[in-house]
C-alpha cells in the first residue's frame, strides 16, 4: 500500500510540473517570472520652470532637471526594509521608477512592458492616502500619479495614456494633501483581457480599483508619505 501511495505522489508531482510548463508555453507573450523576491521604488525630484501640474497629468516633464533620489527597498512581502516613511515636499514632482528581481536575482521590471501585447495586461495604481486629486482641486494643488513610459522594451512607442503602465511614473502630493501621514500602496496589477483600455488617469487612487478593474495584484509595496510644506515658487 505504501509503495502505491508513493507512486501516486510522484505521479502528482510530475503532472503538476507538466501543467506549469504547459501554461507558460501557451501564453504567447514572453512568460513572466513565478515570483518576485525583492523590489525597489526610486523617487527622484524633478524641477524646472516648464514642470507643472495640469488637471490629471503634468506638463514640461521632458524639460525638467533631476535632483536627489530616494530608494525604498522592499522584501518579498512588499514590506519596506528602509525609507518606509518618506518626507516629501508637497509641491514637488517626483519621478517614480520600479525595479524588481526574481528569485534567480534577475532584474525583471522591463518584462512587464517588453512589448505592447504584454504591457496590455498590466497597470500600476497608488492606493490609499485618501488624496484630494488635482482635477478636484480649486487651484491645481491636488495629487497626480501619472504612468508615463515612452517606449516598450522592443522599441515601439507607447501610444497615449491608456497604454502607459507605471513601471515609470510621476507623482506629486500637492498642498491640498499637506499635513497628515499618508499610508499608501504601490500596486502593479495583472488585468483581465480588455480591462486596461478602460482605466482613466484619475483611477489611480480608487478604493474600489480591485472591483472596477478585474485581475490580480502582482506587487503590493507599502510605505508612508508625510507631505511637508513645499518650497516657494
Amino acid at each position: 500500500m505504501k509503495k502505491q501511495n508513493k507512486f501516486a505522489a510522484w505521479a502528482l508531482v510530475g503532472f503538476t510540473v507538466l501543467s506549469i510548463a504547459s501554461c507558460n508555453k501557451d501564453e504567447g507573450d514572453q512568460p513572466l517570472p513565478q515570483g518576485i523576491q525583492r523590489s525597489e521604488l526610486i523617487l527622484t525630484e524633478i524641477s524646472g520652470e516648464s514642470v507643472e501640474a495640469h488637471g490629471d497629468h503634468f506638463h514640461g516633464l521632458d524639460g525638467g532637471t533631476e535632483g536627489e533620489s530616494i530608494v525604498i527597498p522592499f522584501d518579498e512581502n512588499g514590506v519596506a526594509t528602509a525609507n518606509g516613511h518618506l518626507h516629501l515636499e508637497a509641491d514637488a514632482v517626483y519621478k517614480i521608477e520600479l525595479k524588481a528581481w526574481d528569485y534567480a536575482g534577475k532584474e525583471i521590471q522591463q518584462d512587464f512592458i517588453v512589448n505592447k501585447g504584454t504591457a496590455a495586461n498590466y497597470k500600476a495604481f497608488l492606493i490609499g492616502g485618501d488624496f484630494i486629486l488635482n482635477p478636484d482641486s480649486d487651484d491645481e494643488s491636488g495629487a497626480i500619479f501619472q504612468p508615463r513610459e515612452q517606449a516598450y522594451g522592443d522599441g515601439t512607442p507607447v501610444d497615449g495614456k491608456y497604454e502607459t503602465t507605471g513601471i515609470l511614473s510621476y507623482f506629486t502630493i500637492g498642498h491640498d494633501n499637506e499635513g497628515a501621514t499618508k499610508t499608501v500602496t504601490y500596486v502593479l496589477r495583472k488585468l483581465d483581457a480588455g480591462v486596461k483600455a478602460l482605466i482613466e488617469r484619475t483611477d489611480w487612487n480608487r478604493t474600489d480599483y480591485a472591483e472596477a478593474f478585474a485581475g490580480e495584484n502582482v506587487l503590493e509595496l507599502k510605505f508612508e508619505i508625510h507631505a511637508e510644506h513645499g518650497h516657494a515658487h
